[in-house]
């Protein structure tokens, strides 16, 4: 087994340091955020940082990089605090990854891929078209991050849209059903499959199978 001390990973190129550490740590859910600025230019980019905030009340967050460089993702959402999650399925894996491309701010992502933008509801910010899964959200707050100057994102979810065939009785949603994939690293894309689903864990009590009864 490799091993590596914090010398040695602060001394490797930054490149092999990135696919390293990005990696490392598993695999990382896969969504395109979706904004729109005051012009009307849509933006859509790929992110594989979206993490659950809350239930009650509905939140999520994702991570920004250091905004030393033009980022039209943060630029459109605090010129018109809406934007949408939209997960990734396997057959928009390649346009997905193109969104991560340096388009500046008039030029909209969904005009140099295959990706169609689409509004549901009213809702401000557009949705990408064919995703199983749809969150809109809006912006609530963010949080310097001083130890490499990131950000931390918060949104409120106030809109939600899944395909039926993926909500179980309990609203737990199965999503290798949509065919939904996750990020290894900054580049790599993987179709994860179901395995097994348990009962809630109490102490002493055996684990028991949700999906395997029998």
């Amino acid at each position: 087994m490799s091993h590596f001390e914090l010398k040695e990973l602060l001394d490797f190129p930054s490149r092999y340091r990135a696919n390293l550490i990005n990696s490392c740590t598993g695999y990382k859910s896969c969504n395109i955020l979706a904004s729109k600025n005051k012009e009307g230019i849509t933006n859509a980019a790929v992110f594989n940082s979206i993490i659950h905030i809350g239930s009650n009340p509905p939140m999520l967050g994702f991570i920004l990089r250091p905004t030393t460089v033009p980022r039209n993702t943060y630029a459109n959402i605090k010129d018109t605090h809406f934007f949408t999650v939209n997960q990734v399925h396997k057959n928009i894996i390649a346009d997905t990854h193109h969104t991560a491309a340096k388009y500046d701010a008039t030029t909209s992502e969904f005009d140099k891929t295959n990706l169609k933008e689409e509004y549901l509801d009213g809702f401000a910010a557009p949705y990408v078209q064919g995703s199983a899964i749809q969150i809109g959200c809006s912006y609530v707050n963010e949080y310097h991050i001083e130890e490499n100057d990131t950000l931390l994102i918060i949104g409120a979810i106030e809109q939600l849209y899944i395909q039926d065939h993926l909500i179980h009785e309990d609203g737990w949603v199965q999503l290798d059903k949509a065919d939904t994939v996750a990020t290894i690293g900054l580049d790599g894309y993987a179709l994860p499959t179901l395995l097994d689903r348990f009962q809630y864990a109490k102490p002493d009590q055996a684990t028991t199978s949700i999906l395997h009864k029998d």
